[in-house]
């Protein structure tokens, strides 16, 4: 059984930074990434890492403050997110794309690339 469990998400001031953890299992995985979504507001990309570690991709508003990587041997990726601003506030999902899926780079911006989803950790950035 497949599955993605993140954690790390937390109330915290503008400015703070926090580490967000995704745990997977049940199969080997391609490409995961990060997505999130605030109230009201449609689910966005963040930022996602290749199974080699050698292809990273951030979106325009976080990719000077967000690191994305992953550990291969404990099947985990993480989201170092650094200098949080309001507008970060939203509910962050771990998503993966099966290993050996064929896509272009640009496919991995958008929702439907991602096979399997986790149900997400809360983060809050107080202003």
């Amino acid at each position: 059984q497949v599955q993605l469990a993140e954690s790390g998400g937390g109330l915290v001031q503008a400015g703070d930074s926090l580490r967000l953890s995704c745990a997977a299992s049940g199969r080997t995985f391609g490409t995961m990434g990060w997505f999130r979504q605030a109230p009201g507001k449609e689910r966005e990309f963040v930022a996602a890492i290749s199974r080699s570690r050698t292809s990273t991709y951030y979106s325009d508003s976080v990719k000077v403050r967000f690191t994305i990587s992953r550990d291969n041997a404990k099947n985990t990726v993480y989201l170092v997110m650094n200098r949080l601003k309001p507008e970060d506030t939203a509910v962050y999902y771990c998503a993966a794309v099966t290993a050996g899926t064929d896509y272009s780079s640009s496919d991995y911006y958008s929702v439907p690339a991602y096979h399997y989803w986790g149900q997400g950790t809360q983060v809050t950035v107080s202003s």
